[in-house]
């Protein structure tokens, strides 16, 4: 663990997505930064510009401003050039801070540029993929699907007639259509840890998580298909995790994966550096 001193300099790379999503937190961040430490500023235009950054940061510390898609990409990069380990990345998340807060980040922009100046290095596990793809936060098949409710039609003001009062009260009791809102998902799965079946594909389930923890093991989370009361969650924890199945879709932290038929994720240990405020 780490100390970084107001004097280092600092990479800040902001993301295109921050600046449209919130411009302001982004001003906010630019200022505090500013202030405490030397900086270079990059707002690169799409990903292969942000990748040329990242590569040229020489020894300036890299801060990335941006949502949980926007780390996720910088820890990949520098996973897949073998400089993971050696370099240590701050986030001064902005748009969806989902990721980084699950991470220990703060949620606001001011507390979380505070942190790059100021917090302390911690290592993180994450998940390796057979495919080189990392998990920072959270690994779930299948992916939660999105329900969207469609907006409350209005109701007309009463006239006072009594056939159009009645009209009012059945069209105000009558509930809100959901828009296309699928039915649980249900999949069969073979789930290995360290080469143990946790569930096999006779056994439908209706979810299975992974989540890399802080001491080389993932936790998993198998969720088997319920016929009325509430199924008992089966529960392990191991360095390897392989999942079978049929043409299956999974959310890797933001993003949405596959199909794919088979997948292995193993833990890397201490794996990648994170600044975070001191005290977490």
């Amino acid at each position: 663990m780490a100390t970084f001193a107001t004097s280092d300099q600092l990479l800040v790379i902001i993301d295109p997505t921050a600046r449209q999503a919130d411009g302001e937190s982004v001003r906010i961040a630019k200022d505090v930064l500013s202030a405490g430490a030397a900086a270079k500023w990059c707002l690169p235009a799409g990903p292969e510009e942000f990748a040329r950054a990242l590569d040229r940061r020489g020894s300036r510390r890299p801060v990335v401003v941006g949502d949980g898609r926007a780390l996720v990409r910088a820890v990949t990069l520098l996973h897949r050039q073998r400089e993971l380990a050696g370099c240590a990345l701050s986030v001064v998340p902005v748009g969806d801070t989902a990721l980084a807060e699950s991470l220990g980040v703060p949620g606001g922009a001011v507390a979380a540029a505070r942190a790059v100046l100021d917090g302390v290095e911690r290592r993180m596990d994450l998940l390796v993929d057979d495919s080189d793809g990392v998990v920072l936060g959270a690994l779930g098949i299948p992916p939660v699907p999105v329900r969207a409710a469609a907006a409350a039609r209005p109701v007309p003001v009463s006239t006072g007639r009594p056939w159009y009062r009645s009209l009012v009260r059945t069209l105000a009791t009558r509930p809100a259509r959901l828009s296309a809102v699928p039915s649980p998902c249900t999949a069969r799965l073979r789930v290995e840890v360290d080469g143990r079946t946790v569930v096999d594909l006779d056994q439908p389930v209706e979810a299975v998580s992974v989540t890399p923890g802080t001491d080389g093991v993932a936790s998993v989370e198998v969720r088997p298909l319920s016929v009325g009361a509430e199924a008992t969650p089966l529960l392990a924890a191991g360095r390897t995790v392989t999942v079978t199945g049929a043409d299956f879709r999974y959310r890797a932290d933001a993003a949405v994966s596959g199909p794919v038929r088979r997948r292995t994720w193993r833990v890397a240990e201490g794996a990648w550096r994170l600044v975070l405020p001191a005290g977490r």
